[in-house]
């Protein structure tokens, strides 16, 4: 009878023991569940907060670019109309205006993705002649011919190379988007690169017969 007994008091014993373990067990299993579900939420909001500020950069950063290639063309354009009036022309705002995008540009080649990149380069080099453009005006043996040739130029080709910078970013950003709109980029760029040719060659010619006359 004192064995039974016994038996019966370890059975319970053990069945107590064993109720409080699987009960630390099951708490403990069920804490780590909810801890790696607050870790995963977490991993997942820092995920997207890190998203968010490379999307807030780019952002940024299209504004920028943006903004200094509208300036640039603008300072530039009213350069020459200055000019023509016969008014003094001060370089201090067409030099401010070419340092800031070329400020803007130099940063955003290390970042931009190929197809912006293209565009972006192809302004660069169009807003580099414009630039030229204005500074031969003084020294031009056709001072009326080139002012007809600068005003075609920054309110044709170059306000069109500003245009295409503009939707290419917003495309990129998933602003604003078109159907074809790779085909337009494409038609787009090829004829900014062949009028920025066309200029170059024209200026480069320009600047040739100076230097024999002289």
């Amino acid at each position: 009878m004192g064995d039974l007994v016994d038996l019966t008091t370890l059975a319970v014993t053990l069945i107590g023991v064993g109720g409080t373990l699987g009960g630390t067990l099951g708490g403990a299993v069920l804490s780590q569940r909810t801890n790696t579900k607050q870790n995963e939420r977490a991993d997942r909001q820092r995920a997207e907060e890190r998203q968010d500020q490379v999307q807030q950069t780019k952002r940024d950063l299209y504004a920028r670019l943006n903004t200094t290639a509208r300036a640039y063309r603008v300072a530039a354009r009213d350069a020459v109309r200055a000019a023509e009036r016969g008014e003094s022309v001060e370089p201090t705002a067409l030099d401010a205006a070419k340092d800031a995008w070329s400020e803007e540009y130099s940063q955003a080649q290390m970042a931009l993705t190929k197809d912006v990149l293209d565009v972006t380069s192809a302004l660069n080099r169009a807003l580099g002649v414009g630039y030229s453009v204005v500074k031969q005006l003084p020294s031009s043996a056709d001072p009326d011919g080139s002012y007809v040739r600068a005003r075609a130029w920054f309110s044709g080709p170059l306000s069109d190379g500003v245009y295409l910078l503009r939707v290419t970013l917003r495309h990129d950003l998933g602003v604003e988007v078109e159907p074809g709109f790779e085909r337009s980029r494409a038609q787009m760029l090829t004829t900014l690169h062949s009028e920025r040719r066309s200029l170059e060659r024209l200026l480069a010619s320009e600047q040739t017969q100076a230097a024999r006359s002289a």
